[in-house]
């Protein structure tokens, strides 16, 4: 495996994708209901205060910086997880529309480009949100709880890439060259 750890190697790029990885974990994990006795509720104060007001944080400092790409990503998702946090009175559709809102946020950072870690992790996240925004239009806990697994997938891949970094762990998957692979033999 290639050892690419230049891209997302800045102490605010790791701050940020710790942040956002225990931010997504503990909102995924919340909705997977699979730690008896812990809900999506409980992942309130951490999606508040780690998600919203660190990312946020982070995101700002990342822009002083000069990292455009780092500092939109982490300011914008961190006032949405902001408002998530302190919007918990929102109905069934309007919850639904913020989530298909935020994903679409979330596509945005996909298909923004850069290293294959945060673009991983950024579709992920689309496809938790998006999951997770059906299933408040159509109250389907089903399809949240599934959601709530995309979630924590991305929130483990923005703690691996966060730590990968700085861990000198590999960020990148190998590509195989052209022609190799199976051939036909005749």
């Amino acid at each position: 495996m290639d050892k690419d750890v230049s891209a997302g190697s800045g102490i605010t790029t790791v701050a940020g994708r710790l942040a956002l990885g225990i931010t997504l974990l503990a909102f995924g994990l919340g909705h997977t209901a699979v730690i008896d006795g812990v809900s999506a509720a409980d992942a309130s104060s951490i999606t508040q205060y780690v998600g919203g007001i660190a990312l946020f944080v982070a995101g700002l400092v990342a822009l002083r910086e000069g990292d455009a790409a780092g500092g939109t990503a982490f300011s914008v998702l961190g006032a949405l997880w902001f408002t998530w946090a302190v919007s918990d009175g929102a109905s069934g559709n309007g919850a639904g529309l913020f989530l298909l809102l935020f994903a679409l946020v979330a596509l945005s950072l996909t298909l923004a480009g850069g290293e294959q870690l945060g673009q991983v992790m950024y579709a992920l996240f689309f496809v938790a949100l998006l999951l997770m925004a059906v299933a408040e239009f159509a109250g389907n806990d089903g399809l949240t709880k599934v959601g709530g697994w995309f979630a924590v997938a991305a929130g483990a891949v923005a703690w691996y890439a966060a730590t990968a970094a700085p861990a000198h762990w590999p960020t990148v998957l190998p590509r195989r060259a052209a022609g190799r692979g199976v051939t036909a033999t005749g």
